[in-house]
């Protein structure tokens, strides 16, 4: 069954936004991927966000550029934890899209992530631990990845001056 949703606002941001499909696929979590713009299909965003507790997901990674309505709108119309990741935007190089994200009124939550491919990893890797809290194996999964992690830094060393 899919439990996390992959929207984007346009196909032009799926090179940001596969970073977050691709923590989910390495982690074996079942996901799917969608545009549905806040602007150019407001009722598909309205069907998916109302569709979404009943289908199963347990969170939405929804990444957005511009004026970045797509996270906050389908917070508006579901329950389930959205997770916002700001796009690169042309002219304001994705400062638009965080502050569009992160300026949520109070009352509909959005969690907000990083400009470009680090939000997106990083909203997958969160999507990820918010599943491993109910799945000992994605627990597992998942702090084996943190020990690789801390061993990485533990084994670096610098030049000698």
């Amino acid at each position: 069954m899919v439990k996390v949703g992959v929207v984007m606002g346009s196909n032009s941001d799926w090179e940001v936004m596969r970073h977050a499909a691709e923590q989910l696929k390495t982690y074996g979590v079942a996901f799917e991927c969608r545009v549905v713009s806040a602007h150019r299909t407001p009722d598909l965003l309205f069907e998916y966000a109302e569709t979404a507790g009943p289908r199963g997901l347990a969170c939405i990674i929804a990444g957005a550029g511009g004026a970045a309505h797509l996270p906050g709108m389908l917070a508006a119309k579901t329950t389930v934890p959205v997770l916002g990741v700001p796009v690169p935007s042309k002219y304001l190089r994705g400062e638009d899209s965080l502050l569009s994200i992160v300026q949520m009124p109070k009352g509909v939550p959005v969690a907000t992530f990083a400009i470009g491919e680090a939000g997106a990893a990083n909203a997958g890797l969160f999507a990820v631990a918010m599943l491993a809290a109910t799945d000992p194996q994605l627990a597992a999964q998942l702090a084996a990845f943190r020990e690789t992690q801390k061993q990485t830094v533990l084994a670096m060393t610098l030049p000698e001056v």
